[in-house]
């Protein structure tokens, strides 16, 4: 009989960390450690590596990160010290103690600017302060020199925490209208679908030597408009979407433009199925309708 898998999950109360949490159950050889900042922070490098050598995982799941993108421009040292430091800190552990680390990142690590999907090994040059703090975290887990893979995702919404679907949901009910930005265009990621994928990797764990970067979206394109409006749709809302430029409504931080992931890589690599992203949507929500 196989030995049970430990795996320690940080950021647990996040989408991502819920989303696995939730799906745990149907994995019998892997047993869950969620924490989250109110049990341990990890840019304590003292109290954090007292914590991995006293649970002994297996592999680590960092699901922690600083995601205010707005705010970032403004407290780009926090982002540093959580998207970076703190990775370098779980990394570096990782390597001394043969962990293996499946760190997320996002598309936000590229500018924007191409015309097609972005892939592994496309030139990152994050356009805000958050993206760079992504980035930086990327290069600092691969400089640890530990095993494991680094996931890109991107435009990630759930049932749980603040999201653009739930913020969509709860604008529809107050307004008439919605005016959303049509010329940013990428793909929604259901984060169970992503947090099945990281459990059948898990599962399936091989040994390897070094980091190896993948992304992960749903399939599909579309602009923030389009989800937007989808959104309305599939929820029978009685409000228009409207349609605006990215200009007609500034923030501080820049976004990428087209910032659609290309899936090869991890299809081929993992043998899966991606769904495409309205299919997941049409889950997601029916299973908030007891929420609504």
């Amino acid at each position: 009989m196989d030995k049970m898998k430990k795996v320690l999950i940080t950021g647990g109360n996040g989408q991502l960390g819920l989303s696995i949490r939730k799906l745990s159950a149907e994995y019998s050889g892997l047993q869950l450690i969620c924490i989250d900042i109110g049990d341990l922070d990890i840019t304590d490098e003292k109290a954090l590596s007292k914590f991995i050598l006293e649970m002994r995982p297996d592999v680590i799941v960092n699901c922690a990160a600083y995601t205010a993108v707005d705010k970032a421009e403004e407290e780009s040292e926090k982002a540093l010290l959580i998207n970076a430091e703190a990775v370098y800190n779980i990394a570096r552990i990782s390597k001394d103690q043969g962990i293996f680390m499946i760190h997320i990142s996002t598309d936000y690590i590229f500018d924007g600017t191409a015309h097609k999907p972005y892939t592994e090994s496309d030139p990152a040059n994050p356009v805000s302060s958050y993206g760079n703090s992504k980035l930086q975290g990327e290069l600092k887990m691969i400089e640890s020199g530990c095993a494991g893979m680094i996931i890109r995702t991107s435009w990630l919404y759930s049932e749980y925490g603040n999201n653009f679907l739930k913020t969509i949901r709860r604008l529809a009910t107050e307004r008439s209208e919605l005016r959303i930005v049509e010329d940013q265009t990428g793909t929604p990621t259901y984060a169970g679908d992503l947090a099945k994928v990281i459990m059948e990797i898990i599962s399936n764990l091989k040994p390897s030597a070094g980091v190896e970067i993948y992304n992960y979206s749903n399939e599909g394109i579309v602009s923030w408009f389009g989800f937007a409006r989808t959104i309305v749709e599939l929820g029978g809302y009685p409000c228009k979407v409207t349609p605006i430029p990215t200009s007609a409504y500034p923030l501080p931080a820049r976004r990428p433009m087209f910032s659609v992931l290309s899936k090869e890589k991890i299809r081929k690599a993992f043998r899966i199925e991606i769904p495409q992203w309205e299919e997941s949507l049409k889950v997601c929500l029916a299973n908030m309708k007891p929420d609504k």
